[in-house]
C-alpha cells in the first residue's frame, strides 16, 4: 500500500501548528486589496486585514493558482506518495474543480500515482474538521481509501452556522438583498446563516442583537447533536473575523455542554473578504445538515 499524503487549502482554516506538527501541504487561496495579491509570499495578518476593511477598503478573493497546485502536488507524486486532497466547498469557488483539473493532468504524467480529491461541500472550519479528521484517521494507521470513505460518511454531519455583524459585506457578495441590509443594519438584526448539505451558504433567519446571535449559534449546535453516532469527544471549531474575545465566550458556552475538544482560530481573509470583521461561526457534528 502506497504512502499518501494529506493536503488542503488555506480556506480550511486549521490551526498554524497543526499544519506544521502534521507536516500538511496547504494550498493558498488568493486576495487582494487594489493591485496587490495576497495569499502565499506575501500575506496579511488577520487583524491587518480586518482593520484595513474596517478602514473602507474593500478586498476581493480569488481562487487559487494552477500552476501553484501542479507545483506542489507534483513535489508529492515524485518522492513516491500519493495524495488526499480536501477542498474548498465546490458550491462557493472554482477552486476545488482546478484542483481536480490539475490533478487529471499530473496523473496523466504520473499513473502509477494516486490523488484523491474530497469535496469537503464546507468552508472555513467546517472545511479544516474533515482535515482534522482525516489526519486523526491517517495517524490510526487507516488506507487513504478507508479515510475517503469516512469523510464521505461524515460530510453531512458537519454542521456549520455563522453570524455576522455588518450585513453589508454580504450583501455585496450578492448573499442577501441590499434593502436586508440596510434595514437590518439600522434595527441591530444579525442574521444567523449556515452551510448546506450542497455546500452552500442559506439564511436561517435573524434575531436582534450582537449577544443573542452568539447565543443562538450555540442553541442551534445544541438543537443540532447527535450523541449517539458523535460524542462531545469530537472536534467542535469556533472560527471569527479578528473578535477573539466573543468567539471564546461562544467557546466556553460550548464546554458548559460537556465538550473537551475545542479549537479557536481566524477566518482567513479570502473569506473573511465576505463576512467581513465581526464573523463568529461554530462547527459541530450532529444531524445532517
Amino acid at each position: 500500500m502506497a504512502d499518501y499524503v494529506i493536503t488542503t487549502d488555506s480556506n480550511s482554516d486549521v490551526l498554524p501548528e497543526f499544519i506544521k506538527e502534521n507536516n500538511l501541504t496547504v494550498i493558498p487561496q488568493y486576495y487582494a486589496f487594489g493591485d496587490t495579491v495576497y495569499g502565499d509570499e506575501l500575506n496579511m495578518e488577520p487583524h491587518e486585514f480586518y482593520e484595513t476593511m474596517r478602514k473602507g477598503e474593500l478586498p476581493k478573493s480569488m481562487a487559487n493558482n494552477p500552476a501553484v497546485i501542479r507545483e506542489r502536488f507534483e513535489k508529492i507524486l515524485k518522492e513516491g506518495k500519493d495524495i488526499l486532497h480536501i477542498a474548498f466547498s465546490s458550491a462557493l469557488s472554482g477552486s476545488c474543480n482546478n484542483v481536480m483539473m490539475t490533478a487529471n493532468e499530473l496523473l496523466e504524467e504520473y499513473p502509477e500515482r494516486r490523488i484523491v480529491v474530497f469535496d469537503s461541500l464546507n468552508a472555513s472550519l467546517g472545511e479544516g474538521a474533515s482535515v482534522y479528521r482525516a489526519v486523526e484517521l491517517w495517524k490510526a494507521g487507516k488506507s487513504m481509501d478507508e479515510v475517503y470513505d469516512v469523510l464521505m460518511e461524515e460530510r453531512e454531519h458537519v454542521n456549520v452556522s455563522f453570524t455576522v455583524n455588518d450585513l453589508n459585506h454580504l450583501q455585496r457578495g450578492g448573499r442577501v438583498s441590499k434593502t436586508t441590509a440596510v434595514v437590518g443594519s439600522l434595527v441591530n438584526i444579525k442574521p444567523i446563516l449556515n452551510v448546506t448539505s450542497t455546500g452552500e451558504l442559506k439564511s436561517d433567519g435573524t434575531v436582534r442583537g450582537r449577544k443573542k446571535s452568539l447565543k443562538t449559534l450555540v442553541s442551534r449546535m445544541e438543537a443540532s447533536l447527535d450523541l449517539d453516532h458523535y460524542g462531545k469527544d469530537r472536534l467542535v471549531c469556533v472560527l471569527h473575523g479578528d473578535c477573539y474575545d466573543e468567539a471564546k465566550s461562544v467557546a466556553d458556552m460550548v464546554k458548559e455542554l460537556g465538550f473537551t475538544n475545542v479549537i479557536i482560530n481566524d477566518v482567513s481573509p479570502s473569506i473573511g473578504t465576505h463576512a467581513g470583521p465581526g464573523v463568529v461561526g461554530l462547527v459541530s457534528y450532529g444531524k445532517k445538515r
